[in-house]
C-alpha cells in the first residue's frame, strides 16, 4: 500500500469498516474478459479467515466464470464524505475500503447455503432469519475465502 499513512491494521478496526460497507464490487475473469459486479454480501471472520457470502440467480455470466477460474478480486468502500476546503486543490473525499484477492466457489451443501444467506441477511439488516432448503434451492450461493485483504481510511 503506497499510503501508510491510511492503511487500517488493527482488526477491530477493520472489521469495523467491514460492517460498513454493504455492497461488495467482485472482479473476475472468463473466456469473454473481465468482468466486474456489484453485490450485497454477508460475510463470516474465523480463524483468522475473511470469508464473503454472496446469492445469485442459478445461471449467468458470474456463475459460469466462477466455475471457470475461481481467482477473483474485490473492492467495497463506505463513510463517504466531501471534504470541503477554501480551493479546488485542498477538496478532499473521506472514505473507508477493502481490496483483496481470494478463491469464489459455489455453495452446494444445502446446510452451509442456508447460513450463507443468514448471514447475508443479518449483514444487510441487522436481522436474524432463517432460510429453509426451498429458498435456498432457488438462488446460487457462492463465497469467496479471502487470502488477502488491505484496509484504508482517509477521515
Amino acid at each position: 500500500m503506497r499510503r501508510k499513512d491510511r492503511e487500517v491494521t488493527a482488526l477491530a478496526d477493520q472489521l469495523s469498516i467491514l460492517q460498513d460497507c454493504k455492497v461488495c464490487r467482485v472482479a473476475m475473469q472468463d473466456t469473454s474478459g473481465l468482468y466486474i459486479v456489484p453485490l450485497n454480501f454477508g460475510y463470516s471472520y474465523e480463524k483468522d479467515c475473511l470469508t464473503l457470502y454472496f446469492h445469485s440467480a442459478l445461471s449467468g455470466r458470474k456463475i459460469s466464470a466462477i466455475e471457470e477460474n475461481g481467482a477473483v478480486a474485490f473492492e467495497m468502500d463506505c463513510r463517504h464524505r466531501l471534504i470541503e476546503a477554501e480551493n479546488a486543490c485542498g477538496y478532499g473525499y473521506a472514505f473507508g475500503s477493502i481490496i483483496g484477492n481470494g478463491t469464489a466457489s459455489i455453495i452446494g451443501e444445502m446446510e452451509e447455503k442456508q447460513k450463507a444467506l443468514a448471514l447475508l441477511m443479518k449483514h444487510q439488516t441487522g436481522k436474524d432469519f432463517v432460510f429453509d432448503s426451498q429458498a435456498a434451492k432457488a438462488v446460487t450461493i457462492f463465497k469467496i475465502v479471502v487470502s488477502s485483504f488491505s484496509v484504508k481510511q482517509y477521515l
